[in-house]
């Protein structure tokens, strides 16, 4: 098969078993975890020096295109001819389960080499996903969106945040089963200012994650009049995901956030204190398992009204 495959130009990659790996030379890449390379190498990996040796003596050994040796929470090494090694650190976070870790490992990589990525990004993300599914309970399957919203994370791109509501809804429920708390609110958030800043920090204080639920430019309209929104609601989205405090923004466009909130289900459902709790859209379908609705207070004399009036005034 190995022959084939490489004769073909169709990558092989295997999951070895036992100690004799002679029938899988000329795989184009093997993924073994360390005591698997310990044993078929028959080189004790203690430290780097060990972990070195093994991956060299099975690569050149076995004629292989690449080695991934996984690691635990060491990573992964990656081994290729003519290439330095490539040790790939772990993404820190909670372990819940390592079944089905490999197989998470070697469907991924698999998927990234048939879609043309290097050895080296293939096992890049092949990491990122492993990550996330030791963070689950039980076998379970990791979603492309899970994926994208990971690697967004390392990197400072408010794209990650920024979610249509299936792809938040599956990210969410995910969140919950690790016993997040999720906290909601909404607004048209045009012309951010001092006060939004503040009620934003206030409302992630009420549990563990904070959803923002961000009025589309047609509702903005539909409440403020023609002349609103300042802003478009793109560019309010990257404004709000670029805030620490803010984890998700999802845009809608309906007149009130009711549909997110049936949805996504929060905990907490947050608004401001010119509200009554009575007059809080999702109170009773928050109220109904068991969440509750908090008001906060605004910061006095601020407000994007204010903000504008000033600036006609003054300007």
């Amino acid at each position: 098969m190995t022959a084939s495959g490489r004769r073909l130009g169709i990558p092989v990659v295997v999951d070895p078993k036992g100690i004799d790996y002679s029938k899988y030379r000329g795989a184009t890449i093997l993924t073994p975890n360390r005591k698997e390379a310990e044993a078929a190498s028959h080189i004790v990996i203690k430290d780097e020096a060990g972990l070195l040796k093994a991956g060299e003596a099975l690569l050149r050994g076995l004629d292989l295109d690449g080695l991934l040796i996984t690691r635990s929470e060491e990573g992964m090494s990656l081994f290729q001819q003519d290439v330095a090694t490539t040790h790939i650190p772990t993404v820190a976070r909670e372990v819940y389960d390592v079944t089905g870790a490999g197989d998470t490992v070697l469907s991924v990589l698999s998927l990234g080499l048939a879609c043309g990525l290097s050895m080296a990004e293939a096992a890049g993300i092949a990491n990122v996903a492993a990550g996330i599914a030791v963070g689950k309970l039980g076998t379970s399957t990791v979603s492309p969106g899970e994926i994208i919203a990971e690697i967004g994370h390392g990197h400072p791109d408010s794209d990650a945040k920024i979610k249509n509501l299936d792809v938040l809804a599956s990210l969410v429920t995910e969140e919950k089963v690790k016993g997040k708390r999720v906290v909601f609110t909404n607004g048209c958030f045009d012309l951010l200012h001092v006060g939004h800043v503040k009620y934003l920090q206030k409302a992630r204080t009420f549990g563990d994650l904070l959803i923002v639920g961000l009025n589309s430019d047609a509702s903005v309209r539909a409440l403020k009049g023609e002349t609103r929104p300042l802003i478009v609601e793109t560019e309010r989205a990257h404004i709000l995901a670029a805030l620490d405090c803010v984890d998700y923004v999802v845009i809608f466009g309906e007149d009130t956030p009711l549909r997110l909130i049936e949805a996504l289900r929060p905990l907490v459902l947050v608004k401001g204190g010119d509200y009554t709790p009575e007059r809080v859209v999702g109170k009773d379908v928050v109220e109904s398992y068991g969440g509750r609705v908090e008001l906060v207070t605004f910061v006095d004399g601020k407000s994007t009204t204010g903000i504008i009036e000033k600036i006609r005034k003054e300007h």
